[in-house]
């Protein structure tokens, strides 16, 4: 066997999980024969087995399914899939009936398809450690945890018990999982696990799982109960809700719960594993393995980040500007243990801004969340000023003030100077090229773009801006102190709006132009939902603000004509400047823009926009919209791709999907391409071109850039 080391002594079988040449230990093909040949043969030394140990030789107890043989998976293989899910079943009925107890040994991570090992053992025995994580994330990977997951949690916990742990995913702590008597039992360190293990085995010559009892009634009641039945009837909807009907798997694992738990248990498991055939060969699966898993790893591992640099902990940063924004920035960095000094013209604006993060951590203090002393000292780092001078020995100062070259060229001229040697400076830019900012640097090689998002405090994205100048070692650093935020850092080159605030342009900007073609605004804000993104393109243009997009418009007219050339306002950008010139518009903060705000009231669309731009003789279909809405925004993104904007296809998922909202279902903007072939992409994308112009069109340095970045299983 090469992935399990099969011992037998003194009575105790022992199956140790090693997979070779991986830091981990996953349900690989190989696993799958082992566990095989493994269970024929302690069949065959039953007469001499009086308990069985499962532990793990990685740091790690196991980690779940083979995701890289999942990605290379077709519709297909379905069949073969479903086949393979009932003989690791088979394996593990085989090991929990033989009549002879079995315990896991837990040192470390189970997640997935490693929970599912875990709970073979009818004792489960895990190290007090609470960095260790265990339950089964697969809804968010667009999966269901097949491997009897769902239908042993469901009996161990009950329908409603087991539904943050298989619907929301919901992961937990070995203390939690004691408390929740999914774990039985508690250890200090690796080496107790196995005389715990064989202690219990000692006293418990004879060991069953609880639903193999005669006596055995689901906890909460089963789903004809009159208390479930009613709550029941109504989950489906609320799921679709939440769902929009555009991920499949909270559905099958919902179903899954509900049709195991009125059948016996090996049925359930059949029910079970005919789910997640169906799910594990699907388009959506694929898009979100392939981005929430090995896209967020290769950016939690650093794969954009520049080699060979050591690695930076800031513990003092300055934050020009006490708005919205730096305000944001200050409380994220207060809240990892970072001195910080906020900086404004004021030493009212500068309380103001530190004053933000009082305000987000009451209610924790209120809730018992948060110790009044630990908001104290939170609050405590944070430095409010009006004084320049108070910056001197930050590592890094961010400057977070308004969208004026010129304002932003005077704070990076006052206060580089205070910079600790060695120390770099940032722009929270969200449009202006960082290579125009840092001409007003003393130092280019030390000036880069760190984009935020708003609210600071929600959004995990950062945006990190490489412009021509900047070092290799700048943007480490700049990845580094990112991370240390607890925050998703994507690297991109310089360009006009970058990615994010580009791309999104190009969402918003559509839904600006269908409105001034004629189509009603509640189906552009309705469709924009229901194809999966947050919010409507017209709701987040009143929430950013239609003057701030008509700010930038002016910038970018300036900055064309400063190079003797002429920038053409798309439809959408100029009706978004009539909304704000001609119609006093300006958005949200000024009163309202394409919604309107009542004062104790929901919002809703201005009634104005109906006899303003909506026509009844213009033709739309709702399959359309969407795919302009989202189409728009690949095409964009591929654009980038070609422009070596970007540089990598997973800052691109990433990046779309945390920074700009598009769909998680797709996998993001280029894995929405992937997904569905360049071809038949190049197709869709040729014919809304020449119905709704050049906005659609890709050109053969795209197609060449996309086929050169296709992932490959």
């Amino acid at each position: 066997m090469k992935t399990i080391r099969y011992e037998l002594a003194d009575g105790i079988a022992t199956l140790t999980f090693d997979e070779p040449g991986s830091p981990v230990n996953t349900m690989c093909a190989d696993w799958q024969r082992d566990l095989t040949e493994a269970t024929e043969q302690v069949l065959r030394d039953k007469s001499g087995i009086r308990g069985i140990v499962l532990a793990s030789a990685k740091s790690t107890y196991f980690a779940g399914a083979d995701l890289k043989a999942t990605m290379r998976l077709q519709a297909s293989d379905a069949p073969a899939v479903f086949a393979e899910i009932e003989q690791t079943k088979k394996n593990f009925r085989t090991l929990e009936t033989l009549g002879v107890p079995v315990v896991s040994c837990i040192n470390g991570a189970a997640l997935g398809g490693g929970w599912e090992v875990a709970l073979v053992g009818h004792h489960r025995v895990a190290v007090d450690n609470p960095k260790i994580q265990l339950g089964l994330p697969e809804i968010t990977l667009g999966l269901i945890p097949g491997a009897t997951g769902i239908t042993k949690m469901v009996r161990l916990l009950g329908l409603m018990g087991a539904q943050p742990y298989i619907l929301e995913s919901q992961l937990f702590t070995p203390r939690q999982a004691l408390d929740l008597g999914l774990v039985h039992e508690l250890v200090a360190t690796d080496a107790d696990l196995r005389p715990a293990a064989l202690a219990w085995i000692a006293a418990h010559p004879t060991a069953r799982h609880p639903w193999d009892e005669k006596d055995y009634r689901l906890p909460g009641g089963s789903p004809s109960s009159p208390k479930l039945a009613g709550m029941l009837s109504v989950a489906p909807a609320v799921l679709k809700q939440k769902t929009r009907g555009l991920y499949p798997a909270p559905e099958a694992a919902l179903a899954a719960m509900v049709e195991g738990a009125l059948v016996d248990y090996d049925t359930a498991t059949r029910i079970e594993s005919r789910y997640l055939a169906g799910l594990i060969v699907s388009p959506v699966a694929k898009a979100m393995i392939n981005t929430f898993f090995f896209h967020m790893n290769a950016i939690k591992g650093g794969h954009s980040r520049p080699k060979d640099v050591p690695r930076f902990k800031p513990t003092k940063v300055g934050i020009l500007g006490a708005g919205m924004m730096g305000a944001g920035i200050a409380y994220a960095q207060a809240s990892k243990g970072i001195a910080t000094v906020l900086k404004d013209v004021s030493l009212e604006q500068a309380e103001k801004g530190k004053a933000y993060s009082a305000k987000i951590t009451q209610p924790r203090v209120d809730k018992g969340r948060m110790s009044p002393h630990d908001q104290q000292a939170l609050l405590g780092r944070i430095t409010a000023t009006d004084r320049v001078d108070d910056l001197a020995g930050c590592e890094l100062i961010i400057e977070a003030v308004y969208e004026n070259r010129e304002l932003k060229a005077r704070v990076t001229q006052e206060a580089e100077p205070r910079l600790a040697p060695g120390g770099f400076f940032a722009s929270n830019t969200s449009t202006l090229p960082i290579g125009g900012l840092a001409q007003a640097s003393r130092d280019p090689a030390k000036f880069i773009g760190i984009h935020f998002f708003s609210p600071v405090d929600k959004m995990k994205l950062v945006e990190i801006i490489r412009g021509r100048q900047t070092s290799d070692e700048t943007v480490a650093r700049a990845y580094d102190y990112v991370q240390v935020l607890g925050k998703l850092p994507i690297v991109v080159n310089d360009s006009r709006g970058f990615y994010t605030s580009r791309t999104f342009g190009t969402y918003v900007m559509e839904g600006a132009a269908m409105l001034g073609e004629g189509i009603p605004a509640p189906v552009i804000e309705n469709a924009a939902v229901q194809a999966g993104m947050p919010v409507g393109p017209l709701a987040v243009l009143d929430e950013t603000a239609l003057s701030l997009s008509v700010h930038v418009l002016d910038q970018t007219r300036a900055d064309f004509a400063a190079e003797g050339r002429t920038y053409l306002a798309s439809p959408g950008e100029l009706l978004v400047e009539r909304m704000v010139r001609e119609l006093q518009r300006p958005g949200r903060a000024g009163g309202g823009g394409f919604y309107d705000y009542p004062e104790g009231g929901r919002k809703h669309l201005w009634p104005q926009l109906k006899p303003l731009f909506e026509r009844a003789d213009v033709a739309w279909d709702l399959t359309t919209i969407q795919d302009r809405l989202l189409y728009r925004q690949a095409v964009e993104t591929a654009r980038c791709l070609a422009e070596d904007v970007l540089t990598t296809v997973h800052d691109g998922n990433i990046g779309s999907i945390f920074g700009i909202g598009f769909p998680a279902w797709t996998g993001g903007a280029l894995q929405f391409i992937y997904g569905m072939g360049i071809e038949r992409f190049q197709s869709r994308c040729a014919e809304l071109a020449r119905r709704h112009g050049a906005g659609f069109e890709l050109d053969a340095t795209t197609l060449d850039a996309l086929r050169r970045h296709q992932p490959v299983w």
